[in-house]
């Protein structure tokens, strides 16, 4: 079975959050499993890309609008990530540092799937499946049942992976003279509420549909960004498949980040190690427990409540904890972090993205804070655990799928259910009184550690949908 994985991220070639760690892991578990999976992603100016060997596959060129680009397609000759990896390079449009942030960032993917199809179509390497990652390939299905230009992919199977429903690539209709040629009579396809949505048109096209957690799923059938609707009328081909951890990249015992390795045998002296080096690098109070936020600056995180939590953390709690944030976006969620800076030696904040820093924190801090609004899967409360930090998160989404709070039988957390500051406080206070009781805060430290959150269960699921949709046929 040939299964093409189409993203704008995979890591560590080009990440911004978690759809990057998926495409960078799941199709090595699928090779593993016995598939050939491969990955397609639009070329950028980035370290991986730089230090890397390529070899050209493919050239050609392709028309938008009035004007022609050339493109390259380019395969990693090393095979080092465990799966084929192909950049599709336009000159003009696909040859910039940054995944997203352009103007013109519709054009861009466009162009991305444009070249992509047309490569396939003229040699012949078609898969047995399209697998498309949010909006950025979502034409994809459209294109390859109502473009002339690809009649040798039409009937090809598609599934479609919804890993945030939030974000939907809207663009106005004008910008259809840029799209290849397609069957005029199927424009409503492309359409939502009078603008073409890629992502709308992914669920509309594709052969089924699968969210990155059960959670999720239910949850876009009432609050998906407008898609609503369309989610409940296409739910019979919906999936939930929560999303694994990496095992290789995310591993204490072998972590090459960190300043002590540890397994779970080990967990107390291991972190207490790793808690002391980064406290000191920050000048925390290693004698406190931790507790870390890591990720961007949205809404969507709940990363604007931050600076008020701290703030009464700072009247309720103050020299009991340590609060540490690594995390970069919005300007003015940065701005309202700015004054704790400054206020002590209780609080360290980070800007920025920083891969070997969030290792460290993961596996210095006591407990991780997630409190967020929307949150399809979440990986970070995963890559915590593993690490034997304790998550607090929000009864949402894929959080809800995997963290059981403490007063359960099967606890692995501390879970609060809305996104408040007296909600958030109230939860830290409560991981602070765990903190206390020191037997079972090392048993359940030592229970998340074993918890077995790596891609095999998922890459059989995802194996049987691919082995259904192309037995459909």
């Amino acid at each position: 079975m040939k299964v093409y994985h189409i993203s704008a991220e995979c890591y560590p070639v080009a990440k911004t959050g978690g759809l990057g760690d998926v495409v960078g892991a799941l199709p090595k578990y699928q090779n593993q499993a016995g598939i050939q999976a491969s990955v397609i992603m639009p070329w950028y100016d980035k370290p991986f890309v730089q230090n890397h060997s390529w070899v050209r596959v493919y050239e050609s060129e392709i028309r938008q609008g009035s004007q022609f680009f050339n493109y390259t397609i380019l395969k990693e000759e090393t095979g080092v990530l465990g799966f084929d990896l192909y950049l599709v390079r336009i000159p003009g449009l696909l040859d910039r540092a940054e995944v997203y942030g352009y103007a013109d960032e519709a054009d861009q993917f466009i162009a991305f799937q444009h070249a992509m199809l047309a490569w396939l179509n003229a040699t012949g390497l078609g898969p047995d499946l399209f697998h498309c990652h949010d909006h950025h390939s979502g034409l994809i299905p459209f294109f390859i049942e109502n473009c002339a230009d690809f009649a040798t992919l039409k009937g090809t199977p598609t599934l479609a992976t919804v890993h945030n429903g939030q974000y939907q690539g809207w663009m106005g209709w004008h910008k259809a003279v840029l799209m290849p040629a397609f069957d005029s009579s199927r424009w409503g396809l492309l359409d939502w509420d009078g603008l073409i949505n890629p992502l709308a048109a992914l669920i509309k096209c594709c052969w089924a549909y699968n969210t990155v957690s059960r959670g999720y799923l239910e949850e876009l059938f009432s609050e998906a960004n407008g898609l609503e609707s369309l989610f409940v009328a296409e739910q019979n081909k919906g999936f939930g498949i929560i999303n694994g951890i990496d095992d290789d990249t995310w591993d204490p015992a072998s972590d090459a980040y960190l300043v002590t390795n540890f397994t779970s045998a080990k967990v107390l002296t291991g972190k207490r190690a790793n808690k002391l080096s980064l406290c000191s690098e920050y000048g925390l109070d290693a004698s406190l427990p931790l507790i870390s936020f890591i990720g961007r600056f949205a809404f969507e995180k709940g990363a604007d409540m931050l600076a008020p939590v701290l703030e009464e953390l700072k009247a309720s709690y103050s020299g009991r904890l340590n609060f540490l944030i690594l995390g970069s976006g919005d300007s003015k969620i940065q701005e309202s972090l700015q004054p704790f800076i400054d206020q002590g030696n209780n609080f360290a904040i980070e800007f920025g993205y920083n891969e070997q820093l969030s290792h460290q924190i993961y596996a210095a801090s006591d407990f991780l804070l997630m409190p967020s609004r929307v949150e399809p899967c979440g990986l970070n409360q995963l890559y915590a655990m593993k690490y034997g930090t304790i998550p607090v998160v929000r009864n949402i989404g894929g959080l809800k799928d995997t963290v059981t709070d403490i007063v359960e039988q099967k606890s692995n957390g501390i879970v609060f259910q809305s996104v408040s500051v007296d909600n958030i406080v109230s939860a830290i206070g409560r991981a602070l009184s765990l903190y206390e009781d020191a037997k079972l805060f090392g048993r359940i430290r030592k229970k998340i550690m074993k918890l077995d959150h790596s891609w095999n269960k998922s890459t059989k699921q995802y194996i049987q949908l691919y082995e259904n949709l192309i037995n459909r046929l």
